[in-house]
């Protein structure tokens, strides 16, 4: 009889080890030599930048561009930007729309509530400089002395556009190790 030859692809990619047509294995030695390579800091930074989870707090007229931003035409999920309504499983804090004074406990309870590494953004003239309740009676100020802020986006209310492009600058922060909230 003849002997059975095993056909070797012409593409690596094609085929793996055992000749499985579409299957792509690795072996522990390709895995330690990648681990070897590569900093851990910067394989466990690349996987916080693509996975940041938000909380949702809509405030305000701020809150309904943040909302619009979460809808399929914008599609946040391409990014690994995800919203969570709990504060133990996000690990952005948005914090959209004026902060009054009576609010203010709660939502440092909720920053307390979210596990580290965590990140702040502050979102629309509300919160970044008070707005129209400047210097009010019930309104907080200096928002950027409460809690730690990584990325500010202006506007009244801020495109959802703007939002996106804050989670941008945000991850290109975590890559570059330069945020301000993570405690790493």
């Amino acid at each position: 009889m003849g002997e059975v030859k095993e056909k070797k692809a012409s593409k690596p990619d094609e085929t793996s080890e055992e000749g499985i047509p579409g299957v792509i294995t690795t072996t522990t030695s390709a895995i330690s030599d990648l681990l070897k390579k590569t900093k851990v800091q910067d394989l466990i930074n690349w996987g916080r930048k693509n996975s940041l989870w938000f909380m949702t707090q809509p405030m305000g007229c701020c809150g309904v561009e943040m909302i619009a931003m979460g809808c399929a035409h914008y599609d946040t999920d391409r990014f690994g930007i995800i919203p969570r309504n709990s504060p133990r499983q996000a690990d952005v804090m948005l914090i959209s729309g004026y902060v009054t004074k009576k609010y203010l406990p709660s939502l440092k309870r909720l920053w307390e509530q979210m596990p580290s590494p965590k990140w702040v953004m502050c979102i629309g003239d509300c919160s970044i400089s008070g707005g129209p309740f400047y210097e009010s009676y019930s309104t907080v100020q200096n928002i950027d002395e409460i809690f730690p802020i990584d990325v500010f986006v202006p506007g009244c209310p801020p495109r959802p556009e703007a939002m996106l492009q804050g989670f941008v600058e945000l991850q290109e922060k975590i890559k570059a190790k330069k945020d301000l909230g993570s405690e790493y």
